[in-house]
């Protein structure tokens, strides 16, 4: 089965569903479709529906598209690889089947750097972003307590979340120092909207331990997590909890854009000033282009969604685009995960949790494809989506290539493929 649209957006995160907004919204009427791999849409930090959110811009973007007649969502779809130009093999728990395109934009957000350390494997220790999503989507953390640590805004909207559905939030702990806190917060007057969401946490919050210019050094417990070790000030602090919500920062989805053959920089997809990538007729937005939250991915979704149409009228939103920008580089600098982070793994912690992999014969290799070869580090089921942004930043390395198919498929998916023949 093939279908065909003039636009296909990748991801129904705030940037894709920017982008299907804008494009549809221009002259000729050219039929759109958005594939996420979620059962609904809006991405990580709209999860569990646009609709549902009281940020009123995921309602309204919500409401555009379900009036739209020419916007086709296609949830709980996975991208498994590009079988030709303009063409890519999707599975949905039904079926596989092509889909063709004239445009292609990129939208497939970012996720958690997780950083090994020991006890890091134990269950009850999780992502910050990780625990908070399952607690969107009903898991039950009422009653449990719970650590919020790592680097970062993210951890004060993981704590306010969780304090919302009953936990008892022991601790924030975040690694970055007073200083670099401070030059964040003064630079807050840059984005207004920004400042009043950080003073309505921290007020939220106000009652939670914040320890800054700290870091778990170990998650502990026999079957299950009882307790972690934070490192303060030069002493060590012990506090008992049920859970750990451990994440050092947003790092951007890029796996389908390098298959595609897009140039990356800098570990983000490369974009010109009109999102379009190194490769023709595919462009890029939100945090695949650099993590710079919501604000900067709805302005670049609908660069991309505008320029995909042909409109020239794009170059008007430049200078917002460029306002939020600077947030991100703010949000880079202050929180940039500290060199200590790199010490914490010991001989026998577990560094890529699918093969079971530890530090001692990892350190010893000169880089990711002879650990591949000699380790099988990267080779489990997530292909190298946690251990090799881990080894990045303990070593130094970055996987050398993308593999396909990008996501599990079914192996009806792979083999029923027909070639294409040549004309």
């Amino acid at each position: 089965m093939t279908q065909f649209f003039d636009i296909l957006i990748v991801g129904a995160g705030p940037a894709g569903l920017a982008a299907a907004h804008a494009a549809a919204g221009t002259e000729g009427k050219r039929s759109i479709a958005i594939i996420d791999d979620n059962p609904l849409a809006g991405g990580q930090i709209w999860r569990g529906g646009p609709a549902k959110q009281q940020d009123q811009r995921a309602r309204q973007l919500w409401q555009a598209l379900e009036s739209a007649n020419n916007v086709t969502m296609l949830p709980g779809t996975r991208v498994l690889m590009q079988t030709q130009a303009g063409e890519l093999l999707v599975q949905d728990a039904e079926q596989a089947r092509t889909i063709r395109y004239n445009q292609l934009i990129l939208a497939t957000g970012a996720r958690e750097l997780l950083l090994p350390f020991p006890g890091w494997t134990l269950p009850g220790v999780t992502g910050a972003g990780g625990l908070q999503a399952l607690a969107k989507g009903g898991y039950p953390v009422q009653g449990k307590r719970v650590v919020v640590a790592g680097t970062g805004p993210l951890l004060l909207a993981v704590a306010a979340t969780l304090k919302e559905r009953g936990a008892i939030v022991a601790a924030i702990v975040e690694q970055a120092g007073m200083p670099a806190l401070a030059r964040f917060a003064a630079g807050l007057a840059l984005t207004p909207s920004k400042a009043v969401q950080a003073a309505r946490l921290s007020v939220d919050l106000r009652r939670i331990p914040y320890l800054s210019n700290s870091y778990v050094t170990t998650a502990r417990g026999d079957l299950q997590l009882t307790s972690v070790q934070v490192q303060r000030k030069g002493a060590k602090l012990d506090i008992d909890c049920d859970y750990l919500a451990c994440g050092y920062g947003l790092l951007p989805n890029t796996e389908l854009a390098r298959a595609l053959g897009c140039e990356i920089e800098h570990g983000a997809v490369k974009t010109d000033p009109w999102q379009r990538t190194s490769v023709p007729n595919v462009l890029c937005a939100g945090e695949g282009t650099g993590v710079g939250g919501v604000d900067l991915a709805l302005v670049e979704g609908r660069i991309a969604g505008m320029v995909a149409c042909g409109q020239g009228m794009a170059q008007e939103l430049f200078t917002e685009r460029t306002h939020w920008q600077g947030f991100a580089a703010r949000l880079a600098r202050a929180f940039a995960p500290r060199k200590e982070l790199r010490k914490l793994a010991q001989a026998d912690t577990i560094v890529c949790r699918c093969e079971d992999v530890c530090h001692e014969e990892l350190r010893e290799q000169p880089g990711w494809r002879s650990a591949k070869l000699h380790t099988r580090c990267g080779m489990g089921p997530c292909q190298g989506r946690i251990c090799g942004n881990a080894t990045d930043f303990l070593y130094g390395w970055r996987p050398d290539a993308v593999r396909t198919p990008i996501s599990p498929a079914r192996a009806g998916s792979i083999i029923t493929l027909e070639p294409h023949k040549e004309t």
